[in-house]
């Protein structure tokens, strides 16, 4: 049996039912499971050697971040002029046309440089969305690269299938059959999802939007995920025009019509919500359905800010996700969530009663959204703590850099009011995928080559 130990963390963030901090900690694994979590001079007389040793001195270690909603092949289309200055549906419009281009190479690389970017950034366990799949592209691809890397994976089988001739938003030509996305999409269940505990590999039901998809296939999704035990995941009152969207085509609001939809629940977790308003957090809160907070995305197409505080003070499961790397250009886990906790602080600078801006959100509270956030939106127990019968997920990260200097008062509200360029160990399922700030699975040079030329072919269409 495969055993790793760290030790000599000079902080221990474990995120436990105690929400202990551990000066000079260590984490002890068997088997990818987590059976010590203690001060080092304290381990046990059997956890003090292990195959892989991991010394963490003048590092914060903490439970790998867990980002809830991306769009890996959009790492191809960073920072396109033509959608640079729009907001979302414009955005949209530019890019559906490059999008159809994909390819299944172009989808395999793009998931090694995205899930590259996570890892170094402190993401362990991740979601994707992808949604449209022309020319031969498969989930499975995504899949077959999360394997090759390493990652815990949640692959959500997004759909668009209500084309511009239909009053959708997408062109028709990325469109495709119900009848077919249902038949792929338990084909992938079939093939993919483990419902076991610390499983690695899992698959969510995932039309794209309301914009994109009919009333039925929402709820003939929602019936088969139900029947299958897996979760649902769409996006949902993302901004204004979404808001007005929804009124004039189904005559209420994105909250009221995901409960027409059955699209509520603990199983049910929706990207974005900047424009949930009251009666929808209560409702969100009251069924126990998650969000999935984007705040880079959220800023780069001006569609708001979040009402996070909201959210959980009314008990909203929320979590940290990056989104797509064409609307926020960046799939920095640390970075996110440094950015969801200056954005409530402005979001609540003149606020008259409630959480003022400077402690509208703390740096502990973004590193619980980013972890046992994550995790409850996931539905996961096994993930998001560094306690024992839990995955051994943990990252840590170098108080030795530049961009730490002068930061040791706090080390851990560092990780979130100072930069991170990237993490210097990334443990995933006990398997050490980052050492020293290096990946070990990829040779890194290599794919940002590979990545770089098979965007320049999607983008010119050649």
């Amino acid at each position: 049996m495969a055993t790793l130990l760290v030790r000599h963390a000079r902080l221990l963030v474990t995120m436990d039912a105690q929400r202990r901090e551990i000066a000079d900690g260590a984490v002890f694994a068997r088997d990818g499971v987590i059976e010590a979590v203690c001060a080092t001079a304290d381990l046990p007389a059997a956890c003090r050697t292990a195959d892989e040793l991991i010394d963490a001195r003048d590092q914060v270690v903490i439970p790998g971040l867990v980002n809830t909603h991306h769009h890996f092949f959009q790492t191809l289309t960073r920072v396109l002029p033509a959608a640079q200055d729009c907001e979302l549906f414009d955005w949209l419009t530019a890019l559906y046309a490059v999008w159809a281009r994909l390819t299944p190479e172009m989808v395999r690389a793009s998931t090694l440089t995205a899930m590259a970017e996570l890892l170094l950034s402190g993401c362990t366990t991740t979601s994707d969305h992808l949604y449209l799949y022309p020319n031969g592209a498969r989930l499975d691809d995504c899949f077959e690269a999360a394997e090759q890397i390493g990652m815990r994976f949640h692959g959500a089988r997004g759909s668009m299938s209500v084309g511009r001739s239909a009053g959708g938003l997408p062109p028709d030509s990325v469109v495709e059959d119900e009848r077919a996305i249902l038949a792929d999409t338990q084909r992938l269940i079939e093939r993919w999802h483990d419902p076991a505990r610390h499983a690695m590999r899992r698959v969510v039901v995932a039309p794209c939007s309301p914009f994109s998809v009919s009333t039925g296939l929402m709820k003939d999704a929602a019936a088969l995920a139900r029947s299958h035990r897996v979760s649902l995941h769409t996006h949902l009152a993302e901004n204004t025009n979404d808001i007005a969207y929804t009124r004039e085509k189904f005559g209420c609001t994105p909250a009221e019509y995901a409960e027409q939809l059955g699209w509520l629940g603990p199983d049910v977790w929706h990207a974005h919500c900047v424009k949930l308003d009251d009666s929808g957090i209560a409702l969100f809160a009251r069924t126990g359905t998650g969000v999935a907070h984007c705040p880079g995305s959220n800023m780069r197409l001006a569609s708001g800010i979040a009402p996070i505080r909201a959210m959980r003070d009314a008990g909203v499961p929320v979590s940290i996700a990056v989104d797509g790397s064409a609307s926020n250009d960046s799939g920095h886990m640390l970075a996110e969530a440094r950015l969801a906790l200056l954005l409530q602080r402005v979001a609540h600078a003149s606020t008259g009663g409630g959480a003022k801006g400077p402690s509208a959100l703390t740096a502990r509270e973004v590193l619980e959204i980013a972890t046992l956030g994550g995790a409850k939106v996931l539905n996961c127990d096994d993930i998001g703590a560094l306690a024992p019968g839990m995955s051994a997920d943990l990252v840590g990260v170098p108080l030795d850099e530049i961009g730490m200097a002068g930061a040791g008062h706090d080390p851990l509200a560092a990780l979130f009011f100072c930069h991170v360029p990237r993490v210097a160990l990334n443990v995933v399922n006990g398997r050490v995928l980052v050492r020293d700030g290096n990946l070990k699975a990829l040779e890194l040079p290599r794919v940002v080559a590979e990545h770089n030329q098979l965007a320049r072919e999607l983008v010119q269409g050649r």
